[in-house]
């Protein structure tokens, strides 16, 4: 029952928004957890250990310590997870990387369905979200 109000939830969420990238804060973020909606932190594997990770989330860095990145092998991953037309959810540490990364997945190559948390995970911690040691 909890899983269908959570979809239902989802659903109303999706419909009620018109851009391809969400900004979602924590209360969207847990009711698409419960939905089964992936989540892919974007952030460096010392930021994870440094303050965990929502349970469940995909570890997929991004951008590396000097800023460089290497999209063709990231995407080949986020596709392991989610196609460009199934819903995702992105979270880095304050929600700026993952608010570049959201405009660059919606404007040039046409995902539809990208989730970006605002104000990533510093906001969850600070309203006493729990997170999880990383599994790496």
């Amino acid at each position: 029952m909890k899983r269908a109000v959570s979809m239902f939830l989802l659903l109303i969420i999706s419909l009620s928004t018109k851009a391809a990238v969400n900004n979602i804060d924590n209360a969207k973020l847990k009711l698409m957890i419960e939905a089964g909606v992936p989540v892919i932190d974007i952030r460096r594997a010392e930021e994870w250990k440094q303050t965990g990770v929502v349970e469940g989330s995909h570890m997929m860095t991004f951008f590396d310590k000097s800023g460089q990145y290497d999209v063709k092998n990231w995407l080949s991953k986020l596709d392991r997870i989610a196609k460009s037309n199934e819903p995702f959810i992105l979270i880095c540490r304050t929600g700026n990387r993952t608010g570049i990364i959201s405009k660059f997945l919606d404007k040039e190559l046409s995902y539809t369905k990208i989730y970006n948390v605002e104000r990533g995970i510093t906001s969850w911690i600070s309203k006493g979200n729990p997170t999880v040691k990383p599994m790496q």
